[in-house]
């Protein structure tokens, strides 16, 4: 591995990491918390949050990590081929990015569509319709993504 393959792997791995890092923390605290509260409480809170993640901050990890696996890959079959450890890595932090585009933003836009927490007329039904749905996708796209990461860490061995 050329030292620039190197350091672009490490960028894909600490940015996978990341992004996984924020999918865990919110199955392993975020919704654990916000179980607790009442429907409308908790519709308001996952709107503000939808709304707040969309930073600058977070789109450079979340569109960093498959763009650096995907330079990593490109700059490997340039030389003598691909690692197959880092095009699995590229797979699967695409796939993580689809399960989100696919899946968990559709159901974000679904509770904002809902309106003013205060005005729905059946909150329970909003929350029930997003909340189990987007755990599981949820804790999708994290296992997809800590595999990516594993997968990184494999390549950067050399294995």
């Amino acid at each position: 591995m050329t030292p620039t393959e190197q350091l672009t792997t490490i960028v894909a791995t600490v940015l996978t990491g990341l992004v996984a890092g924020t999918y865990f923390a919110y199955a392993t605290s975020v919704m654990l918390a916000l179980r607790g509260l009442d429907d409308r409480t908790f519709i308001e809170v996952m709107q503000k949050i939808n709304v707040t993640i969309q930073n600058p901050v977070f789109f450079a990890a979340f569109f960093g990590a498959p763009a650096f696996a995907a330079v990593t890959v490109g700059l490997q079959a340039a030389k003598d081929g691909a690692s197959g450890w880092t095009i699995a890595a590229l797979a699967l932090n695409i796939a993580a990015l689809l399960i989100t585009v696919a899946a968990n933003v559709p159901l974000n836009n679904a509770l904002d569509a809902a309106g003013e927490p205060a005005a729905i007329a059946e909150p329970g039904a909003v929350r029930a319709r997003f909340e189990r749905a987007w755990n599981a996708w949820n804790a999708t796209r994290g296992v997809v993504l800590i595999t990516a990461v594993v997968c990184l860490g494999m390549a950067l061995r050399g294995r």
